[in-house]
């Protein structure tokens, strides 16, 4: 197998560009590879870890070892070397990972086969190595080429995570062009509209993208990522419907960044998630393994209003040893457990220290931000309007649709609304259509 291009993307059939495309074909098309051509070792590495959830730990563990033997018996050098990221990234050795990464790309620039690795610097919980992978994604791009549509669509999801939406956006369009099925190159577009507040100019494109490719691999992602662009513009009817569609049980922290954000917004949520469900979550050691997914479990317990449960979690946090956990997490976790008790003020004391520290608790962007916008509201809700108003300035300016902003900023008279979903034709639902739903 060679490394040019064109020919990778070939590799299996198409298969391998319909992984690195997301397409719903993906795991199909690379497990049709791997049976059709077992003495592949990329066919099988790429289809354990493309499809290891289904797989099981123990499986793709002995697949992996299998592959990179393979490889290395055959002296394919640049295989055994992306077997091994694959390796690292599946044990989620991230920052092992993207030392490997680095190594493996100055060894072969522009290799595509390892683009949907550089997650590992961004969950590596160092924000120089996170800084990195970014800047790694633009070279590679040029590196590539401008004909690349993957690094195109990696390096404008970059972009956009650097702040420089208007670049990742024309950026991930050239990409499209190229490439109109990529659902990478949707992914990085979906940021930078966010930070643009594109509202219905998104969710018309994604819901008519999403009908040539309705298995598409981040279909749940995306369709939340057109729930926020509805509370953008206001549609916050359509906003719940998307959760209460298109999120799964699983999703509990997208379902969770959705309704925390109607209950700061002074509105009744989608359906939430079982309680029980999320204390499961909480106990498993699975919870805590990454800083970003628990700061998820804790937003599932503020949307349910489960004070001593975030009072819980912000106790565990601050006896954690990893930095990220006591010194980020326990702060922001026991401000929104103030926030469910009534106590605003107590929530602007913790949160406002932080500053760009908050970026240490992990994720991206659009999903930080909402540790802003419980600042904004715990601001408004003590009367702090001046301050509030300038903590959301810059989103205000530079979105086109900013209603949610809007019902950000407006003071109340009254708690967070219960956390239960209000049936379409219920009096707390046609309250919510008056306001912009």
């Amino acid at each position: 197998m060679t490394t040019s291009h064109d020919a990778v993307l070939r590799a299996g059939d198409g298969a391998v560009g319909e992984w690195l495309a997301k397409s719903g074909r993906a795991l199909p098309a690379l497990r049709a590879w791997a049976v059709r051509d077992p003495q592949e070792p990329l066919a099988v590495a790429l289809w354990a870890y493309a499809d290891a959830e289904r797989l099981g730990h123990q499986q793709v563990r002995t697949r992996l070892q299998a592959a990179h033997a393979a490889a290395v018996q055959a002296g394919n050098a640049h295989a055994a070397s992306l077997i091994h990221a694959v390796w690292l990234a599946a044990h989620n050795q991230h920052r092992a990972t993207a030392d490997h990464l680095v190594l493996h790309l100055a060894q072969h620039p522009g290799d595509v086969l390892a683009g949907p690795l550089l997650s590992a610097f961004s969950l590596s919980g160092d924000l120089a190595y996170r800084d990195h992978g970014r800047n790694l994604a633009v070279t590679q791009y040029e590196a590539a080429g401008q004909e690349s549509w993957p690094w195109a669509s990696w390096a404008a999801a970059a972009l956009a995570e650097m702040g420089e939406s208007d670049r990742a956006w024309h950026l991930a369009g050239h990409a499209l062009t190229l490439q109109p099925r990529s659902g990478t190159a949707v992914h990085a577009r979906a940021h930078a509209e966010h930070e643009q507040g594109t509202g219905p100019a998104y969710t018309s494109f994604i819901d008519g993208w999403l009908k040539d490719d309705p298995r598409a691999l981040q279909r749940r992602h995306l369709q939340w990522h057109a729930a926020l662009q509805d509370l953008a513009c206001g549609n916050l009817q359509a906003a719940r419907l998307r959760a209460d569609t298109e999120l799964h049980r699983g999703d509990v922290g997208m379902r969770a960044a959705t309704n925390w954000r109607l209950l700061l917004a002074g509105q009744a949520p989608a359906n939430t998630s079982d309680l029980d469900h999320i204390h499961q979550l909480v106990d498993e050691g699975a919870g805590w393994a990454e800083v970003f997914h628990t700061f998820q479990l804790a937003l599932a317990l503020a949307v349910a209003s489960d004070t001593d449960g975030l009072n819980a979690m912000a106790a565990r946090a601050g006896g954690d040893r990893r930095p990220d956990y006591h010194q980020v997490l326990t702060p922001v976790i026991q401000a929104l457990a103030h926030m469910t008790d009534g106590q605003p003020g107590k929530a602007v004391d913790l949160l406002t220290p932080l500053g760009q520290e908050v970026e240490r608790v992990g994720g991206v962007r659009v999903e930080r931000e909402i540790i802003q916008d419980t600042l904004a509201r715990a601001l408004i809700d003590t009367g702090q309007m001046e301050q509030a108003a300038h903590l959301l300035h810059h989103r205000v300016i530079h979105r086109h649709h900013h209603t949610y902003e809007t019902l950000l900023l407006t003071p109340r008279t009254h708690a967070l609304p219960h956390p239960t979903h209000a049936p379409a034709d219920s009096p707390a639902a046609r309250t919510c259509t008056r306001t912009g739903a």
